[in-house]
């Protein structure tokens, strides 16, 4: 009995690092030192741009949409909502991601899937300027079967002490400024699954109305929009808080954000929810409480401004290509709007 017979193949691995190397050096900032292959990452610390540098880190995996990933081989796509949940965490604070590490786990290391993957978060890792300093692969027979894995990944960011966002200087009245999502993103999955899994033909019933394919749809990569907020400090334009929408939506989500006193007000009829949402609810006879505190409902993220930069954000946005519009508002909270965490929604 070896190694390989239990089912781990050392030399696969080895192969696996050989053809990602490029890949992933391709991400790397001039503060990497060194190459892949080392037993820690190293990065040297941009300090003398900074006064009273605060570094930042957050830690997220893409969830069971991975299952639908890996069943329908959108490998390349999940690679890309990895990196994409870390950094919108982090960037609500104002942080610039400075570097990122993923692990990968799987049953039996199959390059073909597992070469996308890595592809898919290099390539969000470079265009948010954000070095892949490291990772891990692991092979894990018997723990996880033939042709599945999992991912997590890890974050780091910087900000100026200064330049901390943490919602403190939101006051009543200070606009709530929504950010188009890319559709799904990562959340709410486990839901999807159960309602594929209980009707029939679903994606040809989806196909009938849309003329698009159904799992391309569902699929569609977590936006990033760190490269929007970027702009935004560059333009010395005051943001007072972040909000990335995930799991929880815009219930739970917006109000981390947001001091005690103050309730969000949402106007729906602000926007209008992608077709995909109203047809999986449908479809899956979703009741609106969870439908609300489950999905996004098209909003990936969510600026808060003063009344006068409005404007200026929205121009800005439009340049991004992201589209944007005022969500709502705050308002002080009281004895009839203390009990909905969101009121109008």
């Amino acid at each position: 009995m070896d190694y390989k017979t239990s089912g781990v193949d050392i030399e696969a691995g080895r192969k696996f690092v050989s053809q990602i190397k490029q890949t992933v050096e391709d991400t790397h900032t001039a503060n990497v030192l060194g190459g892949l292959g080392g037993f820690g990452g190293l990065f040297k610390l941009p300090i003398k741009d900074y006064a009273n540098p605060i570094l930042v880190s957050g830690t997220d995996g893409v969830g069971t949409k991975l299952e639908i990933a890996q069943k329908k081989g959108f490998h390349y796509e999940v690679g890309i909502d990895l990196v994409a949940m870390c950094i919108n965490d982090i960037v609500t604070t104002g942080a610039i991601p400075l570097f990122f590490l993923d692990y990968i786990a799987t049953g039996k290391l199959e390059e073909g899937q597992l070469l996308k993957v890595v592809q898919g978060i290099s390539k969000a890792c470079k265009e948010n300027n954000c070095s892949l300093l490291g990772g891990e692969t692991a092979e894990m027979p018997g723990f996880y079967s033939k042709n599945k894995y999992d991912l997590a990944g890890f974050c780091v960011g910087i900000v100026e002490e200064s330049n901390l966002i943490n919602g403190k200087r939101i006051a009543e009245n200070d606009v709530i400024i929504g950010l188009q999502s890319n559709g799904i993103h990562s959340n709410g999955f486990s839901l999807i699954r159960k309602i594929i899994e209980n009707s029939e033909y679903i994606d040809q019933k989806f196909e009938e109305v849309t003329n698009l394919n159904f799992y391309s749809q569902l699929m569609r990569p977590t936006k990033i929009y760190s490269e929007l907020i970027r702009q935004l400090f560059l333009e010395k334009i005051e943001i007072k808080g972040m909000a990335h929408i995930t799991g929880g939506g815009l219930p739970e989500n917006l109000p981390r954000s947001i001091p005690k006193n103050l309730v969000p007000y949402i106007d729906k009829k602000s926007w209008d929810i992608p077709f995909i949402f109203q047809f999986l609810k449908d479809i899956g006879q979703i009741p609106e409480d969870d439908y609300l505190n489950t999905f996004n409902l098209g909003v990936g993220f969510c600026l808060i401004c003063d009344k006068k930069n409005v404007n200026k954000i929205l121009n800005i946005c439009l340049g991004k290509n992201v589209i944007a519009w005022e969500l709502g508002k705050l308002i002080a909270r009281n004895d009839l709007n203390s009990q909905q965490i969101i009121a109008g929604i």
